[in-house]
């Protein structure tokens, strides 16, 4: 699929590391060998099960096998999955400022002793030379974590199941968080679930199957939600107690077309054929966000590459 992507002329691929799924590494590693010119980003990796020294480690290797095309994702990981594995993740903020400030500082090729709240390290260096400037981005929702990502990091990351007007407000605190502490605007990337099929009632149907597999497997379970996932329905247009309803109807299980009208595709994916895509990506720019990860869903995410690929194509001039 990347070299498909490189091929059809996309920018970028990206890698989502999901609790017990594959490691991701081994695969952005093959893509790097296959392709030339794509930009590889990792989003994200956490470091509770892997220490900040160790991400530095492997990124910088994984950049010199790329050739300088790497960019890394860093943030808190699912809260249940990290306690599974026997990780207190206790601080996330605090966490991920220790886990930036000390990768930072390794990929800059410094000798680094840090104490921090959460990580710390004694003279650790890397023994070999990385390239000193692999952006770090940040995964981030909540005011805290979006103002400290504007501080630190060089992009944001905006996962699934984020509408546009949540991100028109999470790029305006990375921004104004950006700007108080003297950096430029951030990059932005978020990840949006995507069909793109000339037959557009199949390509809405299909994305309402990854919708729910999602909403199942990330969404709070109890009815206490966070202030983040409170925003993101109030952003969404979909009143509360029919997104709980439509919750309940996919644990109940529902399958996902059913339980989900189409007001969860408008606010959740980008579906339907090329050019209601192609519309659909333009609100996102307009709310902030600067680059699409579009995670194909379905059966044939190759052909759906090469069709929204070809209409993309034609729009360019020349």
């Amino acid at each position: 699929m990347a070299a498909i992507a490189e091929a059809k002329g996309l920018a970028s691929v990206w890698f989502a590391e999901n609790p017990f799924g594959r490691g991701v590494l081994p695969a952005v590693s093959a893509s790097a060998v296959a392709t030339r010119r794509l930009r590889l980003g990792v989003g994200v990796v956490n470091p509770y099960s892997r220490h900040p020294a160790l991400i530095a480690m492997e990124f910088g290797a994984l950049d010199e096998l790329a050739q300088g095309r790497v960019r890394l994702g860093i943030g808190t990981g699912i809260a249940a999955a990290i306690q599974r594995m026997g990780f207190r993740n206790e601080r996330p903020l605090s966490a991920v400022r220790d886990a930036i400030h000390i990768v930072r500082a390794l990929l800059s090729g410094e000798e680094l002793t840090y104490s921090g709240r959460v990580f710390s390290i004694t003279g650790i260096k890397l023994g070999y030379p990385p390239r000193s400037d692999i952006p770090i981005y940040m995964a981030a929702m909540g005011e805290q974590s979006l103002g400290l990502c504007g501080q630190l990091a060089d992009g944001l990351i905006v996962s699934n199941l984020c509408p546009p007007a949540f991100t028109e407000c999470a790029a305006a605190i990375v921004r104004t968080a950006a700007a108080a502490a003297g950096k430029p605007d951030p990059e932005i990337v978020q990840y949006v679930p995507c069909v793109p099929r000339p037959q557009r009632g199949e390509a809405r149907r299909a994305v309402k199957l990854a919708i729910g597999e999602m909403l199942a497997a990330f969404w709070p379970a109890h009815g206490a939600w966070p202030a983040a996932r409170e925003a993101i329905v109030r952003h969404s247009g979909i009143p509360r107690a029919e997104f709980v309803a439509a919750l309940a109807r996919l644990r109940a299980g529902e399958a996902a077309p059913e339980a989900l009208d189409d007001r969860f595709v408008d606010a959740f994916a980008i579906a339907g054929t090329a050019e209601d895509c192609l519309a659909r990506a333009v609100d996102y720019r307009r709310a902030g966000a600067s680059e699409l990860a579009l995670t194909f869903a379905g059966s044939q995410p190759e052909t759906d590459i090469e069709y929204l690929a070809s209409a993309v194509g034609r729009r360019r001039p020349g």
